[in-house]
């Protein structure tokens, strides 16, 4: 071949991969065109290849023409890399305006929600564990014998009837499983397996065949048990005093205590606490109203024999209240069924923060 028609077939190839390189529309057919020329097995590479096989004369004058189309080739490759980047810039900012009048969203952190029963449950720890009281848990599904008979419920007692408690259907033993009526079953489970001294608060989900503007069918409940050598109703009292004014955040409270009956403790008792209802609102460590809270007593006798637990060397005390009927007192939540019923605009309403926790230090609530 003439020295003509190489120089000619060097034009050809050169003008076809400057159409090409000018007619890729992104940088991924940009580095095509590139690869096709000058990679490897590319045009512009094979026509380097076929120097070694030239005379020295024709290699010096074919090998200057051939660098010269690399050399274009390149150029032009990268001139039309940089009018793509600044294309595909132009069309991402395009895409990705933003009003800057609008407000900024608030991340998830600020719009989510604690629930006011995690948030009560969370107060009852900050306040009891100040006290030196460990948290027991147990299981939602229970034995008869824990949350029944352990507990001093004689046979026929009403709160074993369908009425008032969720039963399963019987196992193979004839025995009958239920959704624990309280959380007095941990306080058993918790004397079975700890010797004393013993301080525990038993808070949880507890079920009773109830529902009304005050009942659901499941609702929370908190126990309280201390179980020593010298434990008195002076210690129940100083407790119950001292929790009421930190959970309400009065400086002082009045309380009055009520004979009552309960099974598994005797004496039994129960709870009202002084307070104002001025104005439809409540108020505790004020006003000539009460209202009962709790329900409390020396831990039964027969309670502490069923549990291992000999009465003639340790006695002790109870109490429990409701998690939910607290909330709603604390923060005037006037339907406890809301509670329950996953309204993102109630939870918006009454919810709390979630990095908010409640200490004694740093305060309760926010």
């Amino acid at each position: 071949m003439s020295d003509l028609e190489s120089m000619s077939d060097l034009e050809t190839l050169q003008s076809e991969i400057l159409s090409a390189v000018a007619a890729a529309s992104d940088e991924a057919a940009l580095e095509a065109v590139r690869v096709g020329a000058l990679g490897k097995k590319g045009t512009v590479s094979a026509k380097l290849a076929t120097l070694g096989k030239m005379s020295p004369e024709e290699r010096k004058t074919a090998g200057a023409a051939i660098n010269v189309v690399k050399d274009t080739v390149t150029s032009a490759i990268a001139n039309r890399r940089t009018v793509l980047k600044q294309i595909a810039l132009e069309a991402r900012l395009a895409s990705e305006t933003v009003d800057v009048t609008l407000p900024v969203r608030e991340p998830a952190a600020a719009t989510g929600r604690i629930h006011p029963i995690s948030q009560v449950m969370d107060e009852l720890a900050a306040i009891f564990a100040d006290m030196g009281f460990s948290i027991a848990e147990g299981p939602d599904v229970e034995q008869d014998d824990y949350n029944f008979t352990k507990l001093n419920f004689p046979e026929g007692h009403p709160a074993r009837e369908m009425h008032d408690t969720f039963f399963f259907n019987p196992d193979e033993n004839g025995q009958r499983k239920l959704l624990r009526t309280h959380t007095s079953p941990v306080q058993v489970r918790t004397m079975l397996n700890q010797k004393p001294p013993i301080r525990v608060i038993c808070p949880g989900r507890t079920y009773r065949c109830d529902s009304d503007q005050t009942h659901t069918p499941m609702f929370h409940q908190v126990e309280g048990l201390v179980i020593d050598k010298t434990a008195h109703l002076g210690n129940l009292k100083w407790i119950l005093e001292e929790f009421c004014k930190a959970f309400f955040e009065v400086p002082n409270v009045t309380m009055r205590f009520r004979p009552s009956f309960f099974p598994f403790t005797e004496p039994s008792m129960e709870v009202d606490i002084q307070c104002s209802r001025k104005g439809g609102e409540i108020r505790f460590g004020e006003g000539e109203d009460w209202l009962e809270i709790l329900g409390c007593g020396m831990v039964h006798a027969n309670v502490l024999r069923n549990c291992g637990i000999d009465p003639d060397e340790y006695q002790g005390f109870a109490w429990g209240m409701g998690i939910d009927r607290i909330a709603m007192l604390k923060y005037g939540m006037p339907d406890l069924r809301p509670f329950f019923e996953a309204d993102v605009r109630w939870l918006s309403h009454y919810g709390f923060r979630p990095l908010d926790l409640p200490t004694l230090a740093g305060g309760l609530t926010s």
